[in-house]
């Protein structure tokens, strides 16, 4: 006589658990596509005045000051880390501004020294002139986000 080898009741382990990786992955998605204000629903990335890809923590800093330029370093520049953004001065007067979120990891830049914003999670380096890849494992540039100069107040655009 043969007996059938042994069948628990109910779902098999792994059913329960790809069940349960499924609804968290579902979740999370749900939490990254953005706020139901998105009148197109279409998920489509900001537009760049809004700083595409960039957090800037919410609307109430659109339109804030950031810094006068005189912050700014001609050659340099400064992470504003509660609005996610770090503003440059490539050369005299002209100003940009990137999101402070490194394309790599999603670490927050920390400083600018030579030229170059700096991200201390894994060493990637982007240029304070575009925001471009100069070194380390990003492969990424870091994205623009809009500002405006009135005078010598520097704003996020909104």
């Amino acid at each position: 006589m043969t007996s059938a080898p042994f069948q628990p009741a109910g779902p098999a382990r792994r059913t329960v658990v790809a069940a349960a990786g499924a609804a968290g992955l579902a979740v999370a998605l749900s939490a990254c596509s953005g706020s139901d204000d998105d009148a197109s629903g279409d998920g489509a990335a900001p537009p760049a005045s809004q700083g595409a890809g960039a957090d800037s923590g919410g609307g109430e800093a659109a339109g804030a000051a950031l810094a006068a330029t005189a912050d700014i370093p001609e050659g340099g520049g400064k992470v504003f880390a509660d609005q996610k953004v770090v503003v440059t001065q490539p050369t005299a007067g002209e100003f940009k501004a990137f999101s402070a979120t490194c394309t790599h990891q999603g670490c927050a830049v920390k400083s600018v020294s030579d030229g170059v914003i700096n991200c201390p999670c894994h060493n990637s380096n982007f240029s304070i002139t575009d925001g471009s890849v100069q070194g380390g494992p990003a492969t990424k540039p870091l994205p623009a986000v809009g500002i405006t100069v009135s005078g010598d107040s520097i704003r996020l655009a909104g």
